[in-house]
């Protein structure tokens, strides 16, 4: 297993057998013989913003530091360098398109062009309603993000585009992870602004795991997430305020052996003051990280070779 390096496409370790998928969208990370049963994604790291894109967004600056998961792909590469785990990583930004969103998820107020016949269906989510859809519109305590609609033919590109081809290649990687192992297992990694303290809350947690209150991966993962952050004395939280979304839906079968799980960290454990760079504590934060995902690929391994037990026993 790989130590301490970076992964790149010219390193030693893609010479030795591990292809890279790269696409405008995306980079998915692989080795033929993967060493560990975990993918890592990094759904909201994304910084490539087309110019027409930049150009109508009312506060460019602003609203990129808000919905970016500010540089969190960094980490997600530092630890997959770290341990062997498949990295994927979406350079799309959140702004154009939120992957943690299902494609229905769309706020057709602020599309143009669309068919009446779709435009028509009362299908837009309480969370699209709000401004946090497949295509963010609007921002907490700012308002509109954007100076002009969306064309319908634009927004079914970036489906087409963005999308659907990420969430088949996670897919896809999944079911090659489980296929080899018996078990898979997805860390969505992502990050949170700081929490504010809440009636009856003993602390204020810098990380949040969600698990889909149990329905997306096996419990002895999440146990083990929960007591690796507490014997880091790292205040945590299990599905509160986030349990994780569309993602973990997609991916998650654990009775397949697809096991899947969100992890929320605060900013301010990597990012410097201003929330824009990284600062002393990203090198520390990536290191901790891995050594909870060597112990989650033990547990996942576990659970494939059980797995295959069972199949034989039937």
């Amino acid at each position: 297993m790989p130590q301490g390096s970076h992964i790149t496409p010219d390193s030693a370790t893609e010479k030795q057998g591990k292809p890279t998928l790269q696409t405008d969208s995306f980079t998915l990370q692989t080795y033929k013989a993967p060493p560990i049963p975990i993918v890592i994604a990094a759904p909201h790291g994304g910084r490539e913003y087309p110019e027409h894109v930049t150009q109508n967004m009312r506060e460019a600056a602003f609203s990129k530091l808000r919905l970016e998961d500010r540089l969190i792909d960094i980490i997600a590469a530092d630890v997959a360098a770290q341990t062997g785990a498949s990295l994927l990583i979406a350079k799309t930004p959140r702004a154009m398109l939120d992957l943690n969103r299902a494609q229905t998820d769309i706020d057709w107020g602020m599309v143009v062009g669309k068919d009446p016949s779709v435009a028509e269906q009362p299908h837009t989510n309480r969370r699209a309603r709000s401004g946090l859809g497949l295509v963010p519109r609007r921002l907490p305590n700012f308002g509109e993000i954007w100076r002009s609609a969306l064309p319908a033919a634009e927004l079914d590109q970036r489906i087409e585009q963005i999308h659907r081809p990420y969430h088949r290649a996670l897919g896809k990687e999944m079911e090659r992870l489980r296929d080899h192992w018996g078990a898979a297992l997805l860390l969505d990694l992502h990050s949170m602004p700081p929490l504010k303290k809440r009636y009856g809350m003993p602390h204020i947690a810098r990380f949040v795991l969600g698990d889909r209150f149990g329905a997306s991966c096996d419990p002895s993962l999440s146990s083990r997430v929960l007591s690796f952050l507490d014997r880091q004395r790292s205040p945590n939280s299990h599905n509160r305020p986030y349990s994780g979304g569309y993602i973990l839906d997609q991916h998650a079968a654990p009775t397949r052996g697809l096991h899947a799980m969100q992890l929320e960290v605060c900013r301010t454990l990597y990012l410097d003051p201003a929330m824009a760079e990284l600062s002393d504590g990203a090198k520390p934060m990536a290191k901790m990280l891995a050594a909870l995902v060597r112990e989650l690929a033990a547990i996942t391994a576990r659970l494939g070779e059980s797995g295959v037990l069972a199949q034989a026993a039937e």
